[in-house]
């Protein structure tokens, strides 16, 4: 940290004299940009984000940049501080902000704080002197908020005029209302923006998250540090781990009880060959038929549980009353200057027709030709098991025994690598689409996978199910899923990883406490970029979808999940303190579409368990005895079916979204920011009587 300067842009300097100010934490220097509220003013700036200039961008160049950070937002500026680094003709700049803008901004973002009376009420800034600790921005906001916010803030940055870079070549140009922060990039003026670590923060969480013996993890400090987006993908990771107890339970006990199961089981890794176990007589229900009943009412019953967890966490985390606004367009949108009708703004204008017309003759027939790369592969996938299965009756040897599983390896190898091509092409599709808001870019681009997803990992497992009608063909299939899956993503995940961290890029890392700040925030930009939460929540979602539409022929499928979910949790949270640079984290009320995909899947159970029940030896047998034509036996499984829907809907009725007093303090909230409304709605009306001499009868 270093003390908020009173000169205009410290960049101002000769390029190649040398800043006296250090950006180490205990030292105060005068070349951050100038506050010009006196409310703002400070002894301590703590640096919040560096930007990392093109090596051609000269001192001139650099200088307006800080110029146009520091500036008024009135005066077309990002109203945040700027420091050029301890060398004025360097390379970086170091970012931070003052206490308006952070105050003025966490009204924007429709976050929550503390009020004066305890209570968590929607923040205003013309009543924020009635909010705790609102005068100390370290214990108001966290630090992920202070440094979404200054992204927030640059990425807002618009052009007011034409104008010319000063620097530059005449074909530099920004254009009135052209987004300056998109343009310096695509200009290689700015080549990257990253949020900076905190080394005693990071050092504190680390110890209390995945360096000692803890079960619990620190969710508030992840969010403080990481922000809510970040900590409610682990919250949902702990909660979704601990909630496999039961049917781990359920699958080890009906595994261990019964003889029909331990061989099916051995048969799933030792072949057909391996049918001596014998079991006693068994029970009229059978351990598939208890599985499959409860694996569809578990799936339900934790995903309400979680919507519970979910809102408790918002409101705890002041994300409960994210505001909804017309916000400016996001930073990759482009089009024809104009006035938005809705806003009045002039900003970038698309048709609606031209995105649909780009979304019905490109996107939609790349991601079907993705799908049909899928069939593709299963095709080759069944031709392969044929293969090796009459090469395994010719050669009846323990090679070609071990030959069997193969196909399925190789097949799970392909499915794996055109998932991570698929998620490039998907993001370069939804760019084309160009989307103005960053919500709407998010949600097709997460459709556009989980369509992708589902097919992908699915699609083999149901046409097996529904097609072939071969469980045996299916429990070997899942099974081998469960093991080359998990033991692919650890390698991949936490192995390599670390193996690059640890031998190819700490070398060239080197620090000690003696370093100047910038050395080390130049080494922070060192790391890999972190590549989001994407393929996490991808790699949740497919357990969820094996454990609940096709545990039931194969019950250790829980425990598997399980164990690797316990390591998962531990891997995850190392590699994004260690492994990756610090991510912006945009504030998060929930888990978004990710939730709706998880209960899709909840409900898609029903119908393959009922199915898959169909195809249980047992009931054939029974349904034998019983003289039932095969018409007969789908209408009563369609009714099975009806009613364990039913029963669905009715557990998630009787389990609130939200417990009792959360949706009071909601209710709350926005009741507050009506008045809060209603209130600047009756002074903005004052004013203008008053400056008009009208008397006033409001």
């Amino acid at each position: 940290m270093s003390e908020a300067g009173s000169d205009e842009a410290g960049g101002d300097s000769a390029g190649g004299e040398k800043v006296q100010s250090k950006l180490s934490a205990a030292s105060i220097g005068p070349d951050w940009t100038k506050v010009r509220c006196p409310c703002c003013v400070s002894d301590r700036v703590e640096p919040l984000v560096l930007v990392k200039l093109g090596e051609k961008v000269g001192p001139e160049t650099k200088r307006w940049i800080i110029r146009v950070i520091g500036a008024s937002q009135k005066d077309g500026g990002a109203a945040l501080l700027a420091h050029p680094g301890e060398d004025a003709s360097g390379d970086i700049i170091v970012v931070s902000a003052p206490r308006c803008t952070l105050l003025r901004a966490t009204e924007e973002l429709g976050l929550c704080k503390i009020y004066r009376n305890g209570d968590m009420e929607a923040f205003s800034y013309s009543d924020r002197d009635n909010f705790k600790d609102s005068d100390n921005m370290e214990e108001f906001l966290t630090l992920a908020e202070c440094q979404y916010i200054v992204k927030y803030e640059l990425d807002g940055l618009r052009a007011q005029r034409d104008l010319r870079i000063p620097g530059l070549p005449d074909s530099c140009t920004l254009h009135n209302r052209d987004n300056i922060w998109q343009k310096l990039r695509s200009f290689g003026v700015i080549v990257d923006t990253f949020p900076l670590h905190n080394p005693d923060k990071l050092k504190n969480l680390s110890e209390a998250w995945y360096s000692g013996n803890q079960l619990a993890q620190p969710l508030d400090s992840v969010n403080e540090y990481f922000g809510s987006s970040v900590a409610f993908y682990f919250s949902f990771l702990d909660f979704y781990t601990w909630s496999l107890l039961p049917p781990a339970l359920l699958g080890l006990t009906i595994t261990y009880f019964s003889g029909e199961v331990q061989k099916e089981m051995v048969e799933s890794v030792s072949g057909p060959r391996a049918t001596d176990i014998e079991g006693d007589s068994e029970p009229p229900v059978s351990g598939h038929m208890l599985q499959a009943v409860f694996s569809m009412l578990w799936s339900t019953v934790v995903m309400e549980l979680w919507k519970r967890r979910s809102s408790s966490l918002s409101y705890r985390w002041g994300t409960l009353h994210l505001a909804e606004r017309f916000a400016e367009p996001r930073p990759g949108f482009h089009g024809d200057l104009g006035v938005n009708p809705v806003t009045g703004r002039v900003e970038p204008l698309f048709p609606e027709w031209q995105r649909d017309l780009r979304m019905a003759l490109v996107s939609v027939p790349v991601v079907g030709l993705f799908l049909g790369l899928v069939v593709l592969g299963m095709m080759c996938f069944y031709w392969a098991e044929a293969q090796v299965q009459h090469l395994h009756n010719d050669w009846d040897s323990l090679l070609s025994q071990t030959l069997l599983y193969m196909p399925s390896v190789l097949h799970i190898v392909y499915t794996n690598m055109l998932a991570t091509v698929y998620k490039t092409v998907a993001q370069s599709l939804t760019e084309y689409e160009n989307h103005r808001e960053e919500s709407a870019f998010q949600n097709h681009l997460t459709a556009k996978v989980l369509v992708f997803t589902f097919f992908n990992y699915f699609a083999v497992l149901f046409h097996i199910a529904f097609f072939k009608q071969d469980v045996p063909l299916l429990r070997k299939r899942l099974a081998s899923l469960l093991i080359v899956t998990q033991l692919i993503n650890q390698v991949t995940e936490v192995v390599i990883p670390f193996l690059v961290d640890r031998f190819i890029s700490a070398p060239h890392r080197t620090q000690s406490e003696d370093d100047p700040q910038e050395e080390k925030f130049r080494n922070q930009g060192t790391l890999p970029t972190f590549p989001g939460l994407f393929a996490e929540y991808i790699e949740l979602l497919v357990q969820f979808g094996y454990l609940s539409l096709f545990s039931c022929v194969f019950p250790l499928t829980a425990v598997l999940l399980l164990l690797n979910n316990l390591t998962e949790i531990r891997s995850d949270a190392y590699k994004i303190c260690k492994l990756f640079r610090k991510p912006f984290s945009p504030p998060a009320a929930n888990m978004g579409v990710w939730q709706i995909a998880f209960e899709v899947l909840s409900f898609v159970s029903v119908v393959s368990n009922c199915w898959l029940l169909l195809l249980s030896p047992r009931l054939q047998d029974m349904f034998q005895e019983g003289g039932m034509s095969s018409t007969n036996v789908l209408l009563l499984a369609v009714l099975v079916e009806h009613v364990l829907i039913l029963i669905k809907v009715i557990m998630a009725v009787l389990i609130p979204d939200e417990p009792d007093w959360i949706r009071k303090k909601r209710e709350h909230i926005e009741y507050s920011s009506m008045q809060a409304l209603r209130q600047q709605v009756q002074l903005i009306l004052l004013h203008a009587l008053a400056v008009f001499h009208v008397p006033s009868s409001v």
